[in-house]
C-alpha cells in the first residue's frame, strides 16, 4: 500500500484545474429556483405622431421665445419707457350725423399725442401720430397710449352700401400702422377701379364730398382699417395662444354693432382677416352681423370647421404659394395650462371654406396692388363672387 503525503494547497488547486470531473461520481445538484426569464430586446419605438412632433417643435419654439423675451423685452423696456399720450376722446357711438365730429376729435387727439411723444424724445411715435392728425385722415377711434389703437375710414362711410373691415395680425402698432393702412388703401383703390355692374365710376370721395344714391349703378364702398386690439409680437409666447384674440373679440363685436348703426342693416359688410387677425375673427364670428369673412394667411382660427364658427356669414379662405404660414402645424394642444395652436387649416377641404386663389405671394402680399389675392378680395367685397378665381 502506497502512502501519500497530505496534498498541499497548490496541489489541490492544480488537481482541481487539471482533473476533469467524473459524471458517474457526481451527486445530483439540489433543485435551483428557475432563473427569471430575460426580457426580450425592446422593440424599436414607433415613429412619433404629428401631434407629438408638433409638441416637440412647440416646446423648442416656446423655449426660444421665452429666452428671447427674457433677453429682448427687458432691454427694450429699459431703452424705451412707456410713451405718454392723452386719453382718447370721449365720444358716443357714431352716426351718419356725427362722423365729422368724431373725425375732428380724433385728429386733435392724434396731434396732441404727437406733441407729447416729441417732448418725450420719441421721434418715431411722434411722426406716426402727426401723420394721423392730417386733415385728410378720418378716424373713428384713436388711442396713442401703449402700442396704440386706431380705426380709420377710407371712403364715404355715411353713404356706403359695401364696407370692408380689415383686421390685422401680429406686430401691428401705431409705429407700423402705415403698412397696414397701405393695404387698406390698395383695396379701396381696387374697389374704385372695378365696375362689376358696368355703371359709371362717378365721384367716390371721402366724407364731406357725398354724392346721392342712384346717380350711378356702381356700389359705394368704404374700407375700414381696424386696429382695435393690442396685437401680439411675432417673437412672443402670446402669438402662439388665443389670449389676445379672446380679448379682441368683444371690441370687434361692439364695433360691428356700431358700424351697423352708421351704414344700416342693408349694407353688405365683409370682414377681411389676416394672419393672427383670423384668430380674432374666429373668436368673434359667432352671431356676428357680417355677410362675408375672409381668412387670409391663417395659422388657424381655433375652430375645426366652418360650422364650428357658428356664423351665418359666408366663409372664404386663401393662402399665397410663398406664405411661410404653411409651415405652422394646424393642431392645438393644452400646454402648461394654456391652449397652444389654432387647430384646422382654413384652406383644407375638411374645414369647409370657399377657397380662392391668392397667387404666388408671401405672407405680407395679400393686399399688394396688382395681385391675384387683392383682386379676389375686392370681388368678395363687391359681391361679385362669380368672378372670384378659385384655388
Amino acid at each position: 500500500m502506497e502512502l501519500r503525503g497530505k496534498p498541499t494547497a497548490a496541489g489541490r488547486a492544480k488537481a482541481t484545474r487539471t482533473t476533469p470531473p467524473d459524471p458517474a461520481l457526481e451527486l445530483p445538484s439540489p433543485p435551483q429556483p428557475p432563473e427569471p426569464a430575460r426580457s426580450a430586446q425592446p422593440a424599436e419605438p414607433p415613429p412619433p405622431t404629428p401631434r407629438v412632433r408638433f409638441l416637440r417643435r412647440l416646446s423648442r419654439t416656446l423655449l426660444a421665445a421665452l429666452v428671447t423675451a427674457a433677453v429682448v423685452v427687458p432691454v427694450s423696456t429699459a431703452a424705451r419707457p412707456r410713451i405718454p399720450a392723452p386719453a382718447p376722446a370721449a365720444l358716443a357711438p357714431p352716426t351718419t350725423a356725427t362722423l365729422d365730429k368724431a373725425y375732428t376729435a380724433n385728429r386733435a387727439n392724434a396731434a396732441e399725442a404727437s406733441r407729447m411723444a416729441a417732448a418725450h424724445g420719441d421721434r418715431t411715435r411722434a411722426a406716426a401720430d402727426r401723420a394721423m392728425a392730417a386733415p385728410s385722415r378720418h378716424f373713428l377711434t384713436f388711442d396713442g397710449r401703449g402700442q396704440g389703437l386706431a380705426v380709420e375710414v377710407l371712403g364715404d362711410l355715411a353713404h356706403a352700401d359695401r364696407v370692408a373691415v380689415l383686421v390685422p395680425g401680429s406686430d401691428t402698432t401705431l409705429e407700423t400702422y402705415g403698412r397696414f393702412r397701405a393695404g387698406a388703401a390698395a383695396l379701396q383703390d381696387r374697389l374704385n377701379s372695378l365696375d362689376p355692374r358696368h355703371g359709371t365710376h362717378g365721384t367716390h370721395g371721402t366724407h364731406g364730398t357725398h354724392g346721392t344714391h342712384g346717380t350711378t349703378s356702381r356700389p359705394r364702398t368704404a374700407v375700414i382699417a381696424w386696429l382695435g386690439y393690442e396685437t401680439p409680437g411675432t417673437v412672443s409666447t402670446t402669438v402662439l395662444t388665443t389670449g389676445r384674440a379672446e380679448d379682441a373679440a368683444p371690441p370687434l363685436k361692439r364695433f360691428i354693432r356700431e358700424l351697423r348703426g352708421v351704414v344700416g342693416e342693408k349694407a353688405h359688410v365683409s370682414l377681411l382677416c389676416h394672419s393672427y387677425g383670423t384668430v380674432v375673427c374666429g373668436r368673434a364670428a359667432r352671431g356676428l352681423d357680417v355677410d362675408d369673412i375672409a381668412l387670409i394667411g391663417s395659422p388657424g382660427t381655433g375652430a375645426d370647421s366652418v360650422s364650428a364658427l357658428r356664423t351665418s356669414a359666408r366663409i372664404w379662405a386663401a393662402r399665397g404659394a410663398d406664405d411661410w404660414i404653411v409651415n405652422v402645424p394646424h393642431v392645438h394642444a393644452d400646454l402648461f395650462g394654456t391652449t397652444v395652436g389654432f387647430g384646422a387649416d382654413p384652406v383644407s377641404p375638411a374645414f369647409g371654406a370657399h377657397v380662392f386663389a391668392a397667387g404666388t405671394g408671401g405672407h405680407s402680399d395679400y393686399f399688394k396692388p396688382g395681385s391675384v389675392s387683392l383682386d379676389n378680395l375686392a370681388r368678395i367685397v363687391l359681391g361679385d363672387t362669380s368672378e372670384v378665381s378659385r384655388a
